[in-house]
């Protein structure tokens, strides 16, 4: 009998020390997960009577190539006519870019005779990466690692073409297009090896 009581006690003890506050994390779960931050950035450009006035182009132009306008970044019109979306678009397509319906909510009335186009960009990364704030050995509550998930979910941040995507994804297309499912694999079978030619000579002449 006093031997179980020894074991009620000595199992009450180790409980009451998975109850810290700051105990590690447990699971499979990633402990470092990537972080997608939003940022919008605001131009107003003259449009009056419906249209870009002159230069204006070329501003919007500078104002795309300053921002570096990219993928993970969104291109809003807001307050203008079809010609100046137009316009809008145009300048946009250099950048491989398209105009997205809608606009954010932004800071301040557009001015009149006036367009705003907002860049609305996406960044994801994973804070404190890599982590080795804890030593991996030794355990004794059998917790994840501090770094774990940091090279996967690194990875992840880093070759997500929208950032967005990592938020709420994408919804299917109804119809399903067999050509873009099947380009990949047209790809690699078309296209040659990147070991031929003078590489290939030289690892050849290496192995003799």
């Amino acid at each position: 009998m006093r031997s179980k009581f020894l074991l009620i006690a000595l199992g009450s003890a180790l409980a009451g020390c998975n109850t810290m506050p700051d105990a590690p994390s447990k699971g499979v779960a990633a402990v470092n997960v990537p972080v997608v931050t939003s940022t919008d950035y605001v131009f107003d450009a003259a449009a009056p009577g419906g249209a870009l006035a002159p230069g204006e182009g070329q501003r919007l132009d500078g104002w795309f190539h300053g921002l570096g306008l990219g993928y993970g970044d969104t291109v809003y019109v807001d307050g203008a006519s079809p010609e100046t979306r137009s316009q809008v678009a145009a300048i946009a397509g250099r950048y491989g870019m398209l105009v997205t319906p809608g606009a954010p909510v932004t800071a301040g009335m557009v001015p009149p005779n006036s367009a705003r186009v907002v860049v609305a960009r996406r960044r994801a990364d994973v804070p404190n990466c890599p982590n080795w704030s804890r030593s991996s050995q030794p355990d004794w509550n059998n917790s994840s690692m501090s770094n774990f998930g940091c090279g996967v979910n690194s990875n992840l941040a880093a070759q997500v073409a929208n950032p967005e995507d990592l938020l709420h994804g994408r919804e299917g297309a109804t119809v399903t297009d067999t050509r873009t499912a099947t380009r990949a694999v047209e790809m690699y079978r078309s296209k040659a090896p990147t070991g031929q030619g003078a590489l290939q000579d030289i690892s050849a002449k290496g192995s003799k």
